[in-house]
């Protein structure tokens, strides 16, 4: 197994990735009251896991492991029946911050340098999981890469120090030469990016509160950027998928639920998914549904809302906390801290609240996959309007 690169041989760690089996029978609990799923822990232990992000069935984590001090990444595969494998990707330095697409892994790697140490950014490609590959994605020296994120072939994170972060990215198409690339720079902090195809999004303090800010960097030489939300207070921890960002906003005073339909780059579409006096923070998205940790119980919950139909549902209602949520189809992963230490838990959703377009139709002007009398106001408000350059040949 090629475990680093001929590049890298003059740093001093020792990656190691084992395979362990265990019972997956044994993690299911009782259903959830909130919405009517079935919860369970993925790989319980008595250790902190934390940080999960899901990509279909897999789901990948960091795991303070308290027998030898320090993090590494967990990968489960939760549809394997009878035994679940479990891949571990650690050493005697800290793992952390995993993101998954696909059979792609990456995360941001403590590694020694002599006498120095930063954070560089690996990934393994689990493809063979009984061979797993790794690969150094950026690791530039006395410099740190942080918080990756992955979709498709394109990785992006945060890149510096404390005090300026910039926004990097690498083509990963061919895992041993990996194509970086500058995204944005600006003075003060770009930070925390997330990326759907060849869209990038981050938090952005140039405006010196936290802002949302996106590019398109389909050319990798000469990102687009734009606007996505520089409003008063903050918007931060933004999520992508599609034409569709989310983020948290404090523009009210307490953290709400954000959303902007980014098709027209020069004139983002923002409105509120929730707006409970309540914090609502750490977003994610897939296809048509928003996920987030919300305080109004007095305690965090995971909640719920589907762009399509327009509806805001509860997940969980232990009154534990559960929190930092990532979602990949019908997939909910979380943190939960109803055992007494932080434990990654899933659900998988069914039912109307996961309802999607099964076909977008003809005339359907406010993309919730039916014809009501809101698309006839909408085609009436804009009856006989024409927008053809030159005007004159509008009614020829």
């Amino acid at each position: 197994m090629n475990l680093l690169a001929d590049r890298r041989a003059m740093k001093n760690r020792h990656l190691l990735i084992l395979l362990i089996t265990m019972s997956f029978a044994s993690t299911i609990v009782s259903s959830s009251e909130a919405g009517k799923w079935q919860e369970f822990a993925v790989s319980p232990t008595t250790d902190d896991q934390e940080s999960p992000d899901v990509y279909g069935n897999i789901i990948v984590w960091q795991q303070f492991v308290y027998q030898y001090g320090d993090y590494d990444v967990y990968v489960a595969d939760i549809s394997k029946t009878g035994d679940m494998l479990i891949l571990i990707i650690g050493d005697s330095n800290d793992q952390t911050n995993p993101a998954i697409y696909e059979n792609l892994v990456v995360w941001q790697d403590y590694v020694v340098w002599g006498n120095s140490a930063d954070w560089d950014i690996q990934m393994v490609d689990i493809s063979d999981q009984t061979d797993p590959q790794v690969f150094v994605v950026s690791d530039i020296i006395n410099n740190d890469e942080q918080k990756p994120a992955i979709h498709g072939n394109i990785v992006v994170w945060q890149d510096g120090s404390v005090g300026d972060f910039d926004v990097y990215g690498a083509d990963v198409t061919d895992p041993d030469n990996p194509q970086e690339f500058f995204i944005s720079g600006f003075r003060d902090n770009q930070q925390g990016p997330a990326v759907y195809r060849t869209t990038a999004v981050w938090q952005d303090d140039f405006y010196d509160d936290w802002d949302i800010f996106a590019a398109d960097i389909w050319r990798r030489n000469k990102p687009a950027e734009f606007s996505v939300a520089a409003f008063e207070n903050d918007q931060k921890n933004p999520a992508i998928w599609g034409d569709t960002v989310v983020w948290q906003d404090d523009f009210f005073g307490d953290w709400d639920i954000y959303v902007a339909d980014i098709s027209k780059q020069d004139n983002p579409v923002e409105f509120a998914i929730t707006t409970n006096e309540s914090s609502q923070t750490n977003p994610d998205i897939d296809n048509n549904i928003i996920v987030w940790q919300d305080y109004r119980n007095n305690n965090w919950d995971i909640f719920g809302y589907n762009l399509t139909t327009q509806l805001e549902f509860q997940i969980t209602d232990n009154p534990y906390d559960q929190t930092r949520p990532a979602i990949s189809g019908n997939v909910i992963v979380w943190e939960d801290n109803r055992s007494g230490s932080w434990n990654i838990y899933a659900v998988v959703l069914d039912g109307p609240e996961v309802a999607r377009c099964a076909s977008r139709i003809t005339g359907d002007t406010d993309g919730n996959c039916k014809i009501d009398l809101t698309d006839f106001a909408v085609m009436a408000t804009h009856w006989l309007e024409c927008n053809l350059e030159l005007e004159e040949v509008c009614w020829q």
